[in-house]
């Protein structure tokens, strides 16, 4: 979507480097993935691994990403963690030598990039405050451009505390520039990019997302695309500033316990535990799920819910992560204006549009 927004005209591809790190209801294994985890993946630099289409990965690990590679015109390129900050650095210096690229930007979905690390409301600091610590100590830091796209939209930091924190807009998205990515968001179950192209095709209200059902505004700044000054953000982000010189994803999680209480990879063994002991013995779409659905739905719009997404839909239904496609399926068979994994709440009364 930021390509066709700002690049479109200049007609090649974008080299997109980033994590596969799938939700457990798609990859069951709690982290990021690794190199290691991929068959067949293409070495751009010494420490650079583009993932093609074709590419699988060894059991029983699950990705999104070799799918995205094989529908998207650009390149896809792995950030490995694992060796922590230093070694994001590395390949993004790799990157910049091989490829000398005339922009970078450095583009987070909802904002948790900007923290300050001690915000009650965060849930996944860790990812962004590697990367944002790779990217202020890369070679190429001077011309790396911060950009949040979507203010508050995954459901963490609230848009009335990040609004401070951003810098001047530079672009909002159009339904233009959804249709890109159109095709992906009808099986893809990212919550905050599918929150981010509906709101750019115009949907407004509140939102349901996660397993914990947070509530997320949909708002005329959904669709917008703000620049934030890259060592600034540095500053103010204590985690950032922490993980600077980590050289194992273990120690990152080690000083992300430190200051913010735990890890999202800490949470995410927590619930694959919960989800191994709790593991059903049944179909994956049970015969009931339309009745469950209208439950759902009832119980959402008395909270003052006018949408949710498939992922929150299916956790809170406790199906797996088969059943997310035919969700997807049932939800495009409906009248619906949004991306198939963003589930408009049949009933709901419309919420008034506004920042």
């Amino acid at each position: 979507m930021l390509h066709a927004a700002l690049y479109a005209a200049d007609d090649e591809p974008a080299l997109i480097l980033t994590y596969s790190w799938d939700r457990l209801i798609v990859d069951p294994v709690p982290g990021p993935r690794a190199p290691a985890d991929f068959t067949a993946l293409r070495q751009l630099t010494p420490h650079v691994w583009a993932v093609p289409g074709e590419v699988t990965l060894e059991p029983p690990h699950k990705a999104t990403l070799p799918r995205l590679a094989a529908e998207l015109p650009h390149v896809f390129a792995l950030i490995d963690p694992y060796a922590g900050a230093t070694g994001i650095t590395r390949q993004l210096d790799e990157l910049t030598t091989h490829f000398t690229p005339q922009t970078i930007d450095l583009l987070d979905v909802g904002g948790d990039i900007l923290a300050h690390g001690d915000e009650p409301t965060l849930r996944s600091p860790l990812a962004d405050a590697l990367t944002l610590a790779a990217c202020t100590r890369a070679k190429a830091a001077p011309i790396i451009r911060l950009l949040v796209a979507g203010p508050g939209l995954d459901g963490e930091l609230p848009a009335d505390t990040l609004r401070p924190r951003l810098g001047p807009l530079i672009a909002t998205f159009t339904p233009d520039d959804v249709r890109s990515i159109a095709t992906v968001l009808d099986w893809h179950p990212s919550e905050a990019t599918a929150l981010l192209a509906a709101t750019a095709l115009g949907a407004r209200g509140l939102c349901e997302v996660r397993d914990a059902g947070l509530p997320v505004p949909l708002t005329d700044e959904g669709p917008t695309v703000h620049h934030v000054d890259l060592r600034a953000a540095f500053t103010a982000n204590r985690l950032a500033r922490a993980l600077a010189d980590t050289t194992t994803l273990d120690e990152a999680e080690e000083r992300c316990r430190t200051i913010c209480g735990t890890s999202e990879i800490d949470y995410e063994r927590a619930k694959a535990q919960r989800l191994g002991r709790q593991q059903a013995v049944g179909p994956s779409v049970p015969r009931d799920l339309p009745a469950q659905i209208r439950n759902f739905e009832q119980a959402a719009i008395a909270r003052g819910t006018t949408h949710t997404t498939i992922r929150r839909l299916a956790e809170a239904l406790g199906l797996p992560g088969e059943a997310l496609q035919h969700l997807a399926q049932l939800n495009t068979a409906r009248a619906r204006h949004h991306p198939a994994s963003v589930w408009e709440l049949h009933g709901a009364a419309e919420a008034p549009c506004g920042g």
